[in-house]
């Protein structure tokens, strides 16, 4: 689309051949395949499909995870740089040219171009069939989806698909949800009738990651999201809890993370998850696998350093976390006006596990003894969703959804409803909403 050609052209095979020789980006250059080449072969999709995973969970990752989880006030933007001074002070102080929300914005786009490609190419490759097809396409699906999810969190509205030729609408944020939804769904059916091949799994996935278990996963929490509860209950059910789907770095392709927050350390945790006063629970072990000091004060917040997954450069980061999906079963049973009993054995199930969970993050919290009532047992939700999901990008979304203060009146737990549409989109797309006041 012209609104964002400048960094979808060249970026929209780039870092992806990793099994091809090369890629026109423009640039002419007598040894290296054309866009056309590598769309149409076997290693070239294989390689843009290792792309856009190695993309998104290095560049999307970063922003999907870090931008809106100083807008949730997870963390606290420290560097004197101006477009974390101004992600950090929010509301309308927040402009429409930061770099901030143009770098989640554009890479959201580049991750939907790249998911696109494989999507539009890949059938049409003979020597590309059986379960080596349907994983690259349901991984695609997936990554589609992803984007989709992280723009609906951020924006009020958005682009459902790309385009380097056309000038794309935006849809409200439900059926940007719905599109993501649509997108996992067919990824599923894809692989219930025809499962990933062990190639698939050699060449794109690796032994970390789990893509069916992964779908399953951000199938039931885009339709917790959307308010679908019933779709969220019964995916989440079909989610494996023994096993483990991960993202993977190395000191050649870093945790992004740890990048940005020890290296250019631009951000640091606010204490307590940043959780205001009465939320926080002592005694929660979670507090010590995800933070640690030295800490200091900063602008008169406390913060603390970061650990959990996010403290050397190669340290794996789960792609969803097992407790989330007993979190989404409860909230889906209390919101579905279900069985106040059963909602509370899965809050208890993360309260009060000590150990055995497939990533280490264990509350060791006692059980829960308060009030019994969906208004009281949801308001909990949101406090183990707050601990056991710290800085997974959802905080921003949870504060929202369960109806927490915001602003203009309180910024506690959030400093915008949502974000202003980047400048650059705007400039070149007529379709481009009105900003949300705030």
């Amino acid at each position: 689309m012209k609104n964002i050609t400048s960094f979808l052209k060249i970026g929209a095979l780039s870092g992806c051949l990793m099994l091809a020789s090369g890629c026109d980006l423009d640039i002419p250059n007598p040894n290296a395949a054309s866009d056309v080449e590598v769309l149409n072969s076997r290693d070239g999709i294989i390689a843009l499909s290792v792309g856009v995973r190695q993309f998104y969970s290095t560049s999307g990752l970063e922003a999907a995870y870090l931008y809106p989880g100083v807008t949730g006030r997870e963390m606290k933007g420290v560097a004197t740089f101006t477009n974390v001074l101004e992600l950090e002070a929010g509301g309308t102080a927040l402009p429409t040219f930061n770099g901030n929300i143009l770098g989640l914005w554009s890479r959201m786009q580049r991750t939907m171009s790249m998911s696109e490609q494989i999507l539009v190419n890949a059938p049409n490759i003979s020597t590309l069939t059986g379960g080596t097809l349907s994983g690259v396409l349901a991984h695609a699906h997936l990554y589609k989806a992803m984007a989709l999810g992280t723009l609906a969190l951020a924006f009020e509205q958005a682009n459902t698909e790309t385009s380097t030729t056309e000038k794309v609408t935006f849809r409200p944020r439900a059926e940007v949800l719905a599109t993501a939804i649509s997108h996992l769904d067919e990824a599923i059916a894809l692989l219930n009738a025809t499962p990933v091949s062990p190639e698939f799994n050699s060449l794109v996935t690796g032994s970390a990651f789990d893509l069916k278990n992964t779908l399953y996963a951000f199938n039931a929490r885009y339709n917790l999201y959307a308010g679908n509860y019933a779709a969220a209950l019964a995916n989440a059910n079909l989610v494996d809890l023994s096993k483990k789907s991960e993202y993977v770095y190395s000191t050649l392709s870093p945790n992004p993370i740890y990048n940005t927050v020890f290296i250019l350390k631009y951000f640091r945790p606010r204490d307590n998850f940043g959780l205001p006063a009465g939320l926080f629970e002592e005694g929660d072990a979670r507090e010590a696998f995800y933070l640690t000091d030295p800490s200091a004060v900063v602008n008169g917040d406390p913060v603390r350093t970061l650990k959990g997954f996010f403290d050397t450069q190669t340290s794996n980061i789960p792609v969803y976390l097992t407790d989330e999906i007993k979190l989404i079963k409860a909230e889906a049973i209390l919101r579905s006006n279900g069985s106040l009993d059963e909602a509370l054995a899965f809050i208890n199930e993360v309260r009060t596990q000590t150990s055995g969970d497939p990533f280490g993050v264990n509350a060791a919290l006692p059980a829960y003894n308060g009030p019994v009532t969906q208004e009281a047992l949801l308001l909990e939700v949101y406090k183990q969703r707050s601990a056991e999901l710290y800085l997974t990008g959802q905080k921003w979304e949870d504060s929202r959804r369960f109806g927490r203060p915001g602003p203009p009146d309180n910024t506690t737990e959030r400093n915008r409803n949502f974000y202003p549409y980047p400048d650059q989109e705007r400039l070149t797309n007529p379709n481009t909403p009105a900003d949300p006041a705030i």
